[in-house]
């Protein structure tokens, strides 16, 4: 058992087994800087935050402070891509080649936007050997997707477009709109609506940033990605994770925090999380700021992709651009409910049955064979038990 951590923030008394949540997760040692945030009805209901922002535990962590998402930038990456959906810009069954000719190379001619967006696209990795600094070059990333035939027939199945989904799905916003990802979100959405969220971070902000920090691995009985991927260096799982090359010292670095990598290095508080997946939950509209309309929030959670994922050792379920939980994994008792989560830990979801939206960061980072990290998992069935309660 650690020390005891000091909880900060405030908590709706109704929501009290939340805190008592995260609290224990401090006194196990299962984390070490956290915060959590949950709106219900609109408003925060947990605001809390604990612990350290470094390993030797001489900083604490605040409110403000911003941690390296990776996949769950994904949910932020696709609310733009929705966006232009909604606006008549994108058409999810039109091909992805009336928007980037380019594209239309080996084969790819009739592939339609929407299975860029539910991971049946089969551009899970590229396949010629890239360098290192490609992660960090955009048309180099893109012209290789372009040109790229895919591992599989387009639709036929879906795997994890782990760091892919954020190049082609982006490509997208940019051809469409004539900006990047990272700016379309800030000037359209995080602007607007104050969210302390970043898809390419501003030099300014470093100081503000907490070092990501190795935890536990937990064992399981179930097939090791880690193994597969080794077991292969040239085969697709591999290259979807490694190729380019990304040296895990790297995430510290002003290169990657300053570049768009639309599928892992969003940086962004609990708050944000919360605050953005919250309005989707309520409608997609906060402060007269138009997020998604209710009937683009229904097509995005509407299950597209469901059963053993081609890339992932796990059963995974998708919507258009959204991650859905599955029976095998669920988050509480809502199948319907829609986020993303990133590796290491970050979670954010929107459920509108419930009204909720939740939001978690933290700095150390747990890996084992789920979806969605124990941790966050916990804290939602603080958050429903508590809802079930309070709506009686």
């Amino acid at each position: 058992m650690s020390e005891p951590v000091e909880i900060h923030g405030t908590c709706d008394p109704r929501f009290q087994r939340v805190a008592d949540i995260f609290a224990q997760s401090f006194a196990s040692g299962d984390d070490l800087g956290a915060s959590v945030n949950v709106t219900w009805e609109g408003a925060p209901v947990v605001d809390l935050w604990a612990g350290f922002a470094d390993e030797e535990r001489t900083r604490p962590w605040m409110r403000d402070s911003l941690v390296n998402v990776f996949s769950t930038t994904k949910g932020m990456t696709a609310l733009c891509a929705l966006r232009l959906v909604e606006d008549g810009l994108l058409d999810l069954e039109q091909p992805v080649a009336r928007y980037w000719p380019e594209f239309a190379a080996a084969g790819k001619q009739e592939l339609p936007v929407r299975l860029l967006m539910n991971h049946q696209a089969g551009l899970p990795a590229i396949g010629p050997l890239m360098e290192p600094e490609s992660l960090y070059d955009w048309e180099a990333m893109v012209g290789a997707l372009a040109a790229q035939e895919p591992w599989w027939v387009p639709g036929t199945k879906h795997g994890y477009h782990a760091i892919s989904f954020g190049f082609l799905v982006g490509e997208l916003v940019r051809r469409v709109t004539g900006r990047s990802v990272g700016t379309y979100f800030r000037e359209e959405l995080a602007g607007p609506l104050g969210l302390d969220f970043h898809i390419g971070l501003p030099e300014s902000e470093d100081h503000r940033v907490v070092p990501l920090v190795e935890g536990p691995v937990h064992e399981s009985e179930g097939p090791n990605l880690m193994e597969a991927i080794f077991a292969d260096p040239e085969g697709m799982l591999a290259k979807a994770f490694l190729n380019p090359p990304i040296d895990p010292t790297a995430i510290a670095d002003r290169d990657w925090r300053a570049a768009e990598i639309p599928a892992a290095n969003g940086h962004g508080t609990a708050a944000a999380l919360a605050r953005i997946y919250g309005i989707l939950a309520t409608g997609g509209e906060a402060d007269g700021v138009h997020v998604l309309s209710p009937e683009t929030i229904a097509r995005a959670r509407t299950e597209e992709s469901y059963g053993l994922d081609a890339i992932l050792p796990l059963v995974s379920r998708f919507g258009v651009g959204f991650a859905l939980p599955p029976a095998e994994e669920p988050t509480g008792p809502n199948l319907q409910a829609f986020g993303h989560a990133g590796m290491g830990g970050s979670y954010g979801q929107a459920d509108p049955e419930y009204r909720m939206g939740f939001g978690y960061t933290m700095n150390l980072m747990h890996t084992g064979s789920w979806l969605v990290d124990p941790r966050p998992r916990a804290l939602l069935g603080g958050v429903y038990e508590s809802l079930d309660a309070v709506r009686g």
